[in-house]
């Protein structure tokens, strides 16, 4: 046993040896290690962030449409992500986050070593833990495009993460970080992104006024955004929010009495989900976008590296001159109204085929418009085909004025049902700015999302004839002045139409009444050419030609650029550019855009006076002398306007102006082969001014707009020409010597 004892007896030598061995073993540890971080800080394992990126971190950042009052009336992007200061955080989040993400985090530089080392002991024997801190989590967020599932590319991801986090700690405050991690981490539903997004989302509120249970509601779901959703799994979600009131009482961030207050409280959802179609105004920010992107290309406007703005991505700011509660008004207005009307126009449908005759062909047209019938195409479909697909039942969507509804028909069955659908678009501007207020370009985005403000053009009927007066009157005519008023044929065209106020007629009766036999004599008198040109001086961008018949509207035009005509009388014949953007902000707050809209003097100052001032007589005793009665608005202050109704009742519009707003409305069906079959509610006093009266009683109903109830503003310089037609005699209507004879005078 001695001599087995002694042989078994380490040496000195043998020490010695197995004390090298051990510290080469340690010391080859330690360098495998430092050259594995190594490798992996040089990107030998994937690409980790420069050092420009950190400073920069790169996010897909919302750009927002702001209102005149700064209020977001949407937003564009590919992550609906918008940024907040660390200042604009509710203290309730931080000490959340805090409490139940990163105890040690004002302590930790990043790695949290005890957290990572008891997360691995406890992920070894089964219990799987997260050991990430806030600032790891960070670097997944900025510089990851996802989580890697597989085990060994995580773990590579891991040690990128801990490099990255080291370095985030040197180049960002601890409030920074949190900031940052705020406005990177996804809330999942919804395409929601950031802190601000998700406030705005869940609770309709801003991360500033968060209050305690809705702060730890949105931290609650940092844990699993589908898991803990508040919205699919809200027992689940009310329990893992009382665990993150637990973890800030424990950390000394609530008392007993606030924690125990706090846990009764319901989830209290506030829903306000947004996407492209939701939301105030979709048509008008579906408009803008494409006018930015088209401003900054003409104008060259990139990053500073030289590459486009992407709006979807770069996080801009973008102000209109849109009034947030204009805008509800004027989609109220058209709701409370197209409802009563598509109802009368059900009526008349109900016991007629719309589809028969020519109008047969409209439902090919729309078929082969459509959707459906371009993936079809795609898919290699003969037309055979593609048209008993058309005649095949499925699901489907249809819009209804009140809500959605699912049904099954077939899809040519649904282009007949929405064909007969009315159509309705407006827009509102101030006159002396240019600032448009309020654009509601058609009845429901989700599901027509063609504009029909500025992008649709329809023809515009007596709603043309101020143009052909306004030229007489800017060259001398008095607005007393006398024409014929009975049917004539000018060359090869005899205009139709009915005789009121007399025969001959005043000027200022002639377009009171809307006479179509005094206009074709006005036009003929003046000439095509000139009311062509002050028609296209006046802002209509759409084809205006010199022909006699253009006096009663037979020309198509948009609701934006008629509104902007009409603003120039009302502004003494300046017209200014409608204005859609007032300025672009980058996300750092400098601008890099400003709207400078054009200014043309279109019209005399006096000239353009007086036909405000006939303007009125259509609205005091007129064609539009319903905005007086109480169903369409009740409306008692000085306004004016003109109705312009189109053959077969096929396009109804009413252009209203008063002394600081003025506005337009469109109505008719997609086709102009389907329309009301008389006049009774086809008509633009009718089918569109009381659109117009229902949007201007909740303007002046609201004090804070603060619009002018009093007359319209003197030209400068006052007149010098007479408008009471009491104080001409019988033969000095006309102010100036055009040459006069007797049939020009009426007798």
């Amino acid at each position: 046993m001695k001599r087995e004892s002694k042989k078994n007896k380490l040496t000195q030598e043998d020490i010695s040896r197995y004390t090298r061995n051990f510290w080469k073993f340690l010391i080859g540890i330690v360098v495998c290690a430092v050259l594995f971080l190594a490798s992996v800080r040089m990107g030998f394992f994937g690409q980790l962030p420069s050092f420009e990126d950190l400073e920069n971190p790169r996010s897909n950042l919302a750009s927002e449409i702001l209102t005149d009052d700064h209020k977001v009336l949407g937003t564009y992007y590919v992550h609906n992500r918008s940024n907040v200061k660390y200042s604009e955080l509710s203290p309730h989040l931080v000490n959340a986050l805090i409490a139940t993400e990163d105890k040690r985090f004002y302590s930790h530089s990043g790695i949290d070593y005890s957290r990572t080392i008891t997360a691995i002991f406890y992920t070894l024997f089964g219990n799987k833990q997260g050991g990430s801190t806030i600032t790891q989590q960070l670097a997944l967020n900025l510089f990851s495009e996802r989580r890697e599932q597989n085990k060994v590319k995580r773990v590579m991801q891991k040690f990128q993460e801990w490099i990255t986090a080291v370095r985030l700690e040197r180049n960002y405050t601890k409030e920074e970080i949190i900031m940052m991690y705020f406005n990177t981490v996804d809330f999942g539903a919804y395409n929601t992104y950031g802190i601000k997004s998700a406030a705005r989302t869940y609770f309709d509120t801003t991360p500033d006024q968060l209050t305690l249970d809705q702060a730890a509601v949105l931290v609650a779901m940092l844990k699993g955004t589908f898991r803990y959703s508040p919205i699919r799994f809200p027992e689940r979600s009310l329990l893992r929010r009382n665990q993150v009131l637990i973890n800030m009482h424990d950390e000394n961030f609530l008392s007993s009495e606030e924690l125990a207050t706090a846990k009764e409280k319901p989830l209290g959802l506030k829903l306000r989900i947004s996407n492209y179609g939701e939301g105030l105004a979709p048509y008008f920010r579906a408009v803008l976008k494409e006018e930015i992107k088209r401003e900054f290309q003409r104008l060259s406007i990139t990053k500073p590296d030289g590459s486009p703005y992407d709006l979807d991505k770069d996080g801009l700011r973008i102000y209109t001159p849109i009034n947030y509660s204009m805008q509800q008004y004027a989609e109220d207005a058209q709701k409370e109204w197209m409802q009563t009307l598509q109802n009368e126009f059900d009526k008349q449908w109900k016991r007629r085929d719309a589809f028969a005759g020519e109008n047969v062909k409209l439902l090919e047209t729309g078929m082969k418009r459509s959707d459906r019938y371009r993936m079809l195409k795609s898919d290699g479909l003969s037309e055979e085909e593609i048209k008993k697909a058309f005649h095949t039942k499925e699901r489907m969507t249809l819009f209804t004025w009140k809500g959605n509804i699912d049904t099954v028909m077939t899809p040519m069955d649904s282009i007949k049902y929405n064909k007969l659908l009315l159509r309705n678009a407006m827009m509102a501007m101030e006159p002396q700015t240019g600032h448009i207020k309020a654009w509601v370009g058609g009845i429901n985005f989700e599901h027509f999302k063609y504009d029909q403000v500025k992008l649709g053009t329809r023809q515009v009927g007596s709603t043309a004839k101020p143009f052909t007066y306004a030229v007489a009157i800017d060259n001398g005519y008095s607005p007393c002045f006398t024409v014929p008023n009975h049917q004539r044929t000018y060359g090869n065209w005899t205009p139709r139409g009915t005789v009121q106020g007399g025969d001959p007629i005043t000027l200022k009766n002639a377009l009171k009444y809307s006479q179509n036999f005094a206009s074709a004599y006005v036009i003929n008198e003046v000439s095509a050419s000139s009311v062509a040109a002050l028609t296209k001086r006046m802002g209509i961008t759409s084809n205006v030609p010199s022909y006699p018949s253009i006096a009663l509207g037979a020309y198509e035009a948009s609701v934006f650029d008629m509104v902007g005509a009409y603003s120039a009388f009302v502004n003494h014949g300046t017209w200014i550019e409608p204005t859609m953007i007032l300025r672009v902000e980058d996300k750092n707050g400098t601008s890099i855009y400003e709207k400078a809209p054009k200014v043309v003097k279109a019209l005399n100052g006096e000239s353009a006076y007086i036909m405000v001032d006939i303007l009125k007589s259509v609205v005091d005793g007129g064609t539009g002398s319903r905005l007086r009665r109480k169903e369409y608005g009740g409306l008692t202050y000085p306004m004016g306007g003109k109705t312009g109704t189109t053959n077969d009742n096929s396009d109804a519009w009413f252009i209203g102006i008063t002394p600081e707003l003025v506005a337009g409305v469109w109505t008719g069906a997609e086709d102009r082969g389907i329309s009301f079959s008389n006049m009774q509610y086809g008509q633009g006093a009718a089918a569109a001014l009381p659109v117009f009266g229902l949007f201007m009683k909740r303007v002046y109903g609201d004090k804070d707009l603060k619009y002018s109830k009093e007359d319209f503003a003197l030209p400068p310089g006052g007149m010098t020409r007479e408008m009471d037609c009491s104080k001409y005699s019988k033969f000095d209507g006309i102010t100036e010597d055009p040459p006069l004879d007797d049939d020009r005078l009426g007798f």
